[in-house]
């Protein structure tokens, strides 16, 4: 009696074997991420590395029992997941985004792999105004059914960029007017006491971790959200929602005035 394959992992949109990832990356289909087995050599492994650079695309080799955990049939050593939306660049966002208002909006996500934070954050991006989320092509989450759920549909509505490294978008804004802030808990500025009205990207670190340090020295504005208890730090989706709505606030108030 055969026994059963196990399906794909759920909450993702994987293709499984050779030719299905050889069709995919001919194709127009947007791709995620492509793993390859490690230890894979000739004509395919170069075929599959030349087509990933060519498009831009993610290439992370795996050892066999990675691909198990996504697979247990016949993957044939390669595994590529299609994204769920599609990808916006960020130099055609941000001149949309100052057609729209004269105080554009980003969040900044550096290296956040949980998808269940990933999609809280982009449901209170979503819900208060945030003009796009961008995010490196390497280091984070994949955006998966799961990721869509938590953020309630908005990874649907909202645009998200993905960028070639975190520091080149930081350096984009920058050079287009956009003010880069982060949360610091070494900060001395409290949240509430900066100017949010103008054109403002938040970058929102790892959980544990935080921003990179590399990318940390790019940013020189940095705040702190005053806490009265014991507890350290709060998890990323919640202080993003914080940030968010004191941003909006700040916003709203100034408009009424």
């Amino acid at each position: 009696m055969m026994s059963k394959s196990r399906p794909p992992i759920k909450g993702s949109n994987m293709i499984i074997g050779r030719n299905p990832v050889e069709e995919a990356l001919e194709s127009d289909l947007e791709l995620d991420k492509v793993f390859l087995q490690v230890g894979t050599r000739g004509e395919f492994e170069k075929l599959i590395r030349k087509a990933c650079q060519k498009k831009n695309i993610p290439l992370v080799v795996v050892p066999k029992e990675k691909l198990n955990s996504f697979f247990r049939g016949n993957h044939q050593g390669v595994i590529a997941v299609a994204s769920l939306i599609t990808y916006q660049k960020l130099e055609d966002i941000l001149p949309q985004a100052y057609e729209h208002s004269n105080h554009p909006l980003f969040i900044l996500l550096d290296g956040i792999t949980d998808v269940r934070n990933f999609g809280a954050i982009a449901r209170s991006a979503e819900a208060f105004g945030a003009h796009a989320m961008v995010i490196a092509k390497k280091g984070g989450t994949l955006i998966t059914e799961d990721a869509i759920k938590a953020s309630a549909g908005a990874l649907l509505r909202l645009p998200v960029c993905r960028e070639q490294s975190m520091s080149q978008a930081v350096e984009y804004l920058q050079d287009s007017g956009v003010s880069i802030y982060c949360a610091d808990l070494s900060a001395s500025e409290p949240l509430d006491q900066v100017d949010f009205n103008m054109p403002v990207a938040i970058v929102m670190g790892a959980e544990g971790r935080g921003v990179n340090p590399d990318l940390l020295n790019q940013i020189k504005q940095r705040f702190i959200i005053p806490q009265i208890g014991q507890t350290e730090s709060l998890n990323v989706s919640v202080a993003t929602g914080i940030i968010l709505y004191e941003i909006s606030r700040q916003r709203q108030l100034s408009n009424t005035q």
